[in-house]
């Protein structure tokens, strides 16, 4: 019985996600292909149809699934976010209080993660034995695919640190899989991320860098060489991106950074209308109402005095005598099919690039000049002078802080303050339900009953 419920479990993920029917089920039960579902075998029977089975991976950012809420409960537990809504289970992000029963944490951060990965494994496997995609598309697919799995496996090891690591497309097999070592997992994203830099093209398959190609693995590899204090790497991988000559990337103006045609854009995934949701979660369509997630009044104070961000990309409104601080990176918080709007979701940009290279070169301590230019490069865009910072622990120091302010509400700051190690400090003296252990979320229980191979992290 036991088995049979681990089974439908997963069924049911799959069959609501899936845009194609994982054709090993059929070992196990025999159903009939549903009208509006492929086959596995006809899924990866052409070009075109295999680009539907990785055009689906993109679909992942809307309001129910994982995408958004990386962001939003990351920046909750971070000193970022505070939640204005009324739900309890947010509340307990807020308030690092996050518990094992939470279902927010268990859909929004455990399974639709998995189930990209899972949709992923069956991607690479079906493109790689298909014999009828041809070699450009097939490249093309297999290296977005990697890029995906990398990205879900990215987000799961800093929210949960060691998980289970599932690479093969045996639905059965993967939900008896313990948790691999953070250091393995890591590992296998590096891997996942230089397979995707040697099989995708520099330039784009669309005109609005809506698409994954090769810098966008890149840019992403940078980030986790950083993570995992690998400077050398992070250097190396971030000059790629800031030098790239085939593909113009710069720095754009602050009131354009996040509109669809941004030069400064390294990956975005498209909406429907051209909105995204981001928008409408920090901002509101009435200017007079508080949206659901609003920066703490003392993260204001981090701005330095003329930093033209807190002008273009911060907002308030006063209810009832408190005044609210909004993200405004995003102006829309809606569109419509009369009224298209021209921002997307925006995943990978150049900023960021530049003080991943400065950081590393900061720790390296062999370019600190190197490391002042970069960083100087985000302050002049945002109309601050030039760092006074000179010395290794002062820059490393000012690149800290720049990170706060030009990555608000990406998705950044708490991930910062983990890899860091200075969670303790900072949330500490935020939060008075704050405890140590709190850096990672606790293995949603039910899968722990439906997995008796997963154990729980320390604290829950």
């Amino acid at each position: 019985m036991k088995s049979k419920n681990i089974f439908n479990h997963y069924i049911l993920i799959i069959l609501a996600l899936f845009t194609v029917l994982v054709s090993s089920c059929s070992n196990y039960v025999d159903i009939a292909i549903s009208p509006n579902k492929l086959s596995t075998e006809d899924a990866f029977s052409s070009d075109a149809s295999a680009t539907s089975v990785i055009l689906a991976l993109y679909s992942y950012y809307n309001t129910t699934s994982s995408l958004p809420y990386f962001s939003f409960l990351g920046g909750l537990s971070a000193d970022e976010l505070q939640y204005t809504g009324s739900t309890a289970e947010m509340q307990e992000f807020a308030q690092a209080s996050v518990t094992t029963t939470n279902s927010t944490l268990k859909t929004n951060l455990w399974v639709y993660p998995y189930a990209v990965i899972s949709e992923t494994n069956q991607a690479i496997s079906g493109i790689t034995n298909s014999a009828a995609i041809t070699t450009a598309t097939k490249k093309q697919l297999l290296g977005e695919a990697k890029f995906f799995r990398a990205y879900y496996y990215f987000n799961l090891v800093n929210y949960f640190g060691d998980v289970p690591l599932s690479l093969n497309a045996s639905v059965l097999e993967n939900a008896y899989l313990a948790r691999s070592s953070k250091d393995s997992v890591y590992a296998q994203i590096i891997s996942d991320l230089k397979d995707a830099q040697s099989l995708l093209p520099t330039t784009y398959t669309t005109t609005l860098r809506t698409r994954v190609n090769q810098y966008a693995a890149t840019a992403l590899l940078a980030r986790v060489y950083l993570y995992t204090k690998d400077y050398t790497n992070a250097e190396a991988e971030a000059t790629k991106v800031i030098t790239a000559t085939d593909v113009a990337y710069s720095l754009a103006g602050l009131s354009s950074t996040f509109i669809n045609t941004s030069s400064e854009t390294i990956l975005q995934f498209a909406t429907t209308y051209g909105y995204s949701f981001y928008g409408s979660a920090y901002r509101t369509s009435l200017a007079t109402a508080v949206p659901t997630y609003v920066l703490y009044p003392k993260f204001i104070n981090s701005f330095e005095a003329g930093d033209q961000r807190k002008v273009s990309w911060i907002d308030s409104v006063t209810s009832s005598g408190t005044k609210y601080y909004k993200i405004n990176k995003y102006k829309l918080v809606t569109a419509n099919s009369t009224a298209v709007g021209n921002e997307y979701t925006v995943i990978l940009r150049l900023a960021e690039q530049y003080l991943i290279r400065a950081e590393a070169r900061a720790q390296l301590n062999t370019n600190l000049a190197g490391a002042v230019s970069d960083l100087n490069a985000v302050r002049t865009r945002a109309g601050l002078p030039n760092t006074t910072a000179t010395a290794q622990g002062s820059l490393l120091a000012a690149i800290a802080s720049e990170r706060k302010v030009e990555l608000v509400g990406e998705n950044q700051r708490w991930f910062d303050l983990k890899r860091t190690g200075t969670a303790d400090v900072v949330i500490g003296a935020l939060k008075a339900t704050w405890k140590s252990t709190s850096v990672l979320y606790p293995i949603p229980a039910t899968e722990i009953l439906l997995n008796t191979n997963l154990t729980q992290n320390s604290g829950y």
